[in-house]
């Protein structure tokens, strides 16, 4: 039973990440550290060959080893939360909505910038 959840929680997430690949909102790599996370539980062969994938495979041996996140993508992230939270402060959404989810970017943006680089 508990290798079927692994495997369920790794296929939602390369569903999200492949979806990510295709709508600019929505990041790809983080994704695929959760869908290689629960595969290492549940689905070796599929850990594996996230692992051994030529682009996105150097991402994740990087955070495994190091926790590390390329400095160019912190900067796309970084844009990428900068441009919603002006598009949400334009929007008609609460004002509690205005300024919880750019707290909450801010403080994910200043984690991920304490993120080694290697």
């Amino acid at each position: 039973m508990a290798i079927a959840l692994w495997r369920v929680l790794a296929i939602v997430s390369v569903a999200l990440a492949l979806l990510g690949t295709v709508l600019p909102v929505l990041p790809t790599v983080p994704f695929l550290l959760v869908a290689a996370w629960a595969g290492s539980r549940g689905w070796p062969r599929l850990e594996t060959w996230l692992l051994e994938h030529p682009k996105h495979g150097p991402a994740i041996q990087r955070w495994r080893d190091h926790g590390a996140v390329p400095r160019r993508a912190k900067w796309f992230a970084s844009t990428m939360m900068v441009a919603s939270a002006a598009i949400l402060a334009l929007s008609t959404v609460p004002l509690w909505v205005k300024i919880a989810v750019p707290t909450m970017m801010a403080t994910v943006a200043a984690w991920l910038w304490m993120r080694p680089e290697v």
